[in-house]
């Protein structure tokens, strides 16, 4: 039998594509059965370039205050200043401005004093609460209230005597004053007591005693006692006695307040004779 032609390539590819194959395979053999394996994505038509980012300013260096001064720097600030205002408009001015309590940030205004300046008796309290930062005045809220109540009965109101606070700004949330707060704002209040000079001070509540008057005994051992308080200039007879506030939340203590209150009515009585 005589072998068939080679056939040439031509004719190869004629059978192949009468066959239906109408690609080219590879040099090593594909199992079509085979799980189909993750092919690589194709590439992407390449996407037109992005225009070109805006430049973005360097960002601001943040403004920071001055931080506030370390507290003995800051009470000596206070000394100093209260020491150099001649009037209380002068004081109330050094207070408006004065960087070295944190309070004045937080508070919404400056609480000086309210009533007569050449009053003969002063009362001083701790710190101002909410009705007092809104108003700018001390004890304008319901212990404010209580207080006018109490000087009215022995024959006084604000017009005859003057009242302020050891600290001039509220604390936040009405917290307590911190000792180092306290000791910065001293010696403006005690500045504000010197420029009064009145014949009677009366410290109302704990805080206010002890920090003014150098006491350690708590308000119920250190109330209706005399004791002196030095202005620099001279020597002001004081008493201690409960606050208002605390008179709201404990009437039964009134009676104790109203004896503190006649004993003052008696010296001025006394003083003025």
């Amino acid at each position: 039998m005589m072998p068939e032609p080679t056939p040439t390539v031509r004719e190869l590819l004629a059978f192949y594509l009468e066959a239906g194959v109408d690609c080219a395979l590879g040099e090593e053999p594909v199992n079509r059965l085979a799980e189909p394996e993750t092919m690589p994505a194709a590439p992407e038509a390449a996407a037109p370039p992005a225009p070109p980012a805006r430049a973005m300013p360097a960002p601001l260096p943040l403004i920071r205050g001055e931080p506030p001064p370390a507290p003995d720097a800051a009470i000596a600030s206070a000394r100093e200043a209260a020491r150099t205002a001649p009037t209380l408009e002068a004081l109330r001015a050094l207070l408006q401005t004065f960087d070295g309590c944190a309070l004045r940030k937080t508070a919404t205004q400056l609480v000086f004093a309210d009533g007569n300046p050449q009053a003969r008796i002063m009362f001083v309290g701790e710190a101002p609460g909410r009705d007092e930062d809104i108003e700018g005045l001390p004890f304008v809220g319901r212990s404010g209230k209580l207080l006018d109540r109490m000087i009215a009965a022995i024959g006084l109101d604000r017009s005859s005597v003057y009242i302020a606070n050891v600290i001039p700004w509220r604390p936040p949330g009405n917290r307590t004053p911190t000792p180092q707060e306290t000791q910065i704002c001293l010696p403006f209040v005690r500045r504000q007591i010197e420029l009064v000079n009145p014949d009677v001070l009366v410290t109302l509540g704990n805080p206010s005693t002890q920090a003014l008057l150098g006491t350690r005994e708590g308000i119920m051992r250190s109330r209706g006692k005399w004791l002196d308080y030095d202005t620099g200039t001279r020597v002001v007879r004081a008493l201690p006695t409960f606050h208002p506030a605390y008179l709201l939340r404990s009437p039964s203590y009134k009676r104790m307040s109203w004896q503190d209150l006649r004993a003052i009515a008696k010296v001025l009585a006394g003083v003025s004779a």
